[in-house]
């Protein structure tokens, strides 16, 4: 089932779903069990994921709850969400085409409304007064941001930022309604908000990579690498697997990832 309340067009995403789904990595078990932990999730409620892509929070919390409604302006991630939760036999997600700006819509109220790497392209104060009433009293927001590769701390993640650096596409893609609004922090956002009982905890560990992952990541991004490289493609993906292997000939590499997690409650 859908909720057929956005709006269509081509975004920073768009061509980018097969990768978001195949390459984006997941979040850690320790940050499930702590979101069903704080927000006694037993089955019974219903969880929004806002800014959705293909599932990677989606899927894993529906287990958790009566339903779940996945929604993203981009209908290519949805269908690839709706094609993992099939693998998954998870048969409790409902899929919404639509952005944050086409809140409430008519898909009802929620005990959770969770946010993963998302939350930055929204009108977040917005947001966050339209979600006072859709969220249910004893429930709240989940905002989760890491890292990730682009954000380079390490040799071979530096040598990658170089040659994407040295491969610039033929176009930038632009929109304006998918762009950050601000650069002020979340947590000064929400001190103003409905939900600004806040709490802040951070989860470090070490992610694995591969040289496909890798370049599949990079595909997976807003700046739509794969599309807009046109002929240089091969070009660019031999770059980055000879410079990889001249660091690591086991071409195996690991990223220091520290994921940031927002809890919001009313205040």
């Amino acid at each position: 089932m859908t909720y057929p309340l956005g709006r269509s067009g081509r975004g920073l995403f768009t061509g980018t779903a097969w990768h978001y789904a195949q390459y984006r990595p997941g979040y850690p078990k320790p940050f499930f069990d702590s979101i069903v932990a704080q927000f006694a999730l037993d089955g019974t409620d219903r969880l929004l994921d806002l800014g959705c892509g293909t599932g990677q929070l989606t899927l894993p919390l529906a287990e958790h709850v009566a339903e779940a409604v996945g929604m993203d302006p981009e209908p290519e991630m949805l269908t690839e969400a709706a094609r993992q939760a099939q693998a998954a036999r998870v048969t409790n997600v409902t899929w919404a085409q639509g952005s944050s700006e086409d809140l409430p819509g008519n898909i009802g109220r929620f005990k959770l409304v969770t946010m993963g790497r998302s939350f930055h392209w929204m009108n977040r104060e917005q947001v966050l007064t339209v979600l006072e009433g859709m969220v249910d009293d004893d429930g709240g927001l989940v905002i989760a941001n890491d890292s990730c590769l682009v954000r380079p701390t390490t040799q071979w993640q530096r040598a990658i930022e170089d040659i994407q650096n040295r491969f610039p596409p033929p176009e930038t893609p632009t929109n304006s309604t998918n762009r950050a609004i601000t650069s002020e922090p979340h947590e000064a956002i929400l001190a103003r908000s409905p939900f600004r009982d806040l709490h802040r905890t951070t989860y470090e560990f070490d992610r694995p990579w591969t040289i496909e992952q890798a370049i599949g990541y990079l595909y997976s991004t807003s700046l739509p690498l794969h599309r807009l490289l046109g002929e240089h493609k091969t070009a660019f993906e031999q770059t980055i697997t000879d410079t990889l292997l001249a660091i690591d000939s086991n071409g195996l590499f690991t990223e220091p990832v520290a994921l940031e997690v927002l809890t919001a409650t009313r205040g």
